[in-house]
């Protein structure tokens, strides 16, 4: 097999996952990007002045129910356990502003309506009290809340929430971002409910400089990628906005965007990891205490993130991909452009214009250094995506 010489764009989970397989594979691997640190998104790094973990751009917790993408991890860094247990702010069914367990499960309910249910007595309670059976195939986000919780729960824990998080009414979001049913009828707190659940002891960025730790691979940081650095190398892995990659030559997709005021605290500021804000009135969607991110240290200072939502300007990081019919549409046309180039392979969040999880991240990467390895050895062309985004 010759040995080839790849470029990653982006020093984010797709780059290094997939260059580490291709370095191992016995090949040349240039890993360039635009800031300073690798880790992208997922960028940690410690408080000088309390020594608290912080997750630079937001908060990232680990949970998966691959095992191959949990093994992964773990050789480059020790996974301890961590559960997240989100709380809310909003008001009660007698208009008292209270803090609440989220997701919505049996001590949400009986706390929110003043009730001591068990589980069978809440279930019947909400599908036959609070839950608009009328209707039947819910289109929309506010038309799937409405059908299994009711309108009593869905305006206190996801009208105002969903509002100022994707910027426009619940009644025109699709119904698949909320995807499942949103009420636990026990008493289980944990937000996520995969099988392994954690947080990296020393943080991502420690990960994943041990994942692009590898004499085969070259890490070129405050490096701005040009399609002209891409004549160089045999093929490119590009991890950066599908749309910037064509200079944005058909218009740009949409994207929310997040701003975060961060403070400092003496002591403990909120008593957990996360505290969402469901009231409208409330600017921002949710306060993000950082050393509770790693229960198994001590700090007497903290770090803490206001987190306010908006629509995503040129200049501004994106993150979640708004994905609307108008964007759909324009999304369409580019990966008809991008299957039509050649010589670049699309992939991660931003270049297959998809919200993905850490560990959906991690296995598409695999799936694809695996795939173009293959293509390698048979002589057939690399594909532009090989995970679609539409």
């Amino acid at each position: 097999m010759a040995t080839g010489n790849f470029l990653m764009v982006g020093a984010g989970l797709s780059g290094a996952v997939i260059g580490r397989y291709l370095a191992e594979a016995g090949h040349q691997v240039t890993v360039v990007d635009n800031r300073p640190h690798v880790g992208g998104n997922c960028h940690t790094e410690r408080d000088e002045e309390t020594g608290v973990m912080v997750h630079i751009y937001g908060p990232h917790i680990f949970h998966t129910d691959d095992r191959e993408v949990w093994d992964y991890v773990n050789q480059f860094e020790t996974f301890l356990p961590y559960k997240n247990r989100v709380k809310t702010t909003s008001l009660d069914g007698n208009g008292k502003r209270q803090v609440f367990s989220l997701p919505v499960n049996l001590h949400t309910i009986n706390q929110f309506f003043g009730q001591t249910f068990r589980p069978g007595e809440a279930r019947d309670f909400i599908v036959n009290d609070q839950a608009d059976t009328s209707i039947k195939d819910p289109q929309t986000f506010e038309e799937q809340a409405m059908r299994f919780v009711g309108k009593d729960l869905y305006e206190a824990f996801f009208k105002g929430y969903t509002i100022k998080q994707w910027g426009m009414s619940p009644s025109r979001l699709p119904a698949s971002i909320l995807k499942r049913l949103p009420v636990r009828f026990n008493y289980d707190d944990n937000y996520f409910f995969h099988k392994y659940q954690g947080m990296p002891e020393n943080g991502y960025t420690a990960m994943i400089a041990r994942i692009l730790d590898h004499p085969g691979i070259t890490v070129k940081l405050d490096t701005e990628f040009t399609r002209e650095m891409g004549g160089g190398f045999d093929h490119v892995f590009y991890s950066g906005p599908l749309d910037g990659y064509f200079g944005y030559s058909l218009g740009r997709l949409g994207y929310r965007t997040l701003d975060f005021e961060r403070f400092r605290h003496d002591g403990d500021y909120q008593g957990c990891a996360v505290m969402n804000y469901g009231e409208e009135d409330v600017p921002y969607t949710r306060i993000t205490e950082h050393k509770h991110f790693a229960p198994w240290e001590s700090h007497d200072g903290s770090v803490c993130y206001r987190e306010f939502s908006r629509a995503a300007e040129p200049e501004d990081i994106p993150y979640y991909p708004i994905r609307q019919v108008e964007e759909k549409a324009l999304l369409a046309d580019y990966v008809k452009l991008a299957e039509e180039t050649g010589g670049v392979t699309f992939v991660g969040r931003l270049g297959t214009y998809r919200y993905l999880d850490m560990d959906v991240t991690i296995r598409e990467a695999l799936d694809a250094a695996r795939g173009f390895e293959k293509s390698i050895d048979s002589g057939e062309g690399a594909p532009a995506f090989y995970a679609s985004p539409l």
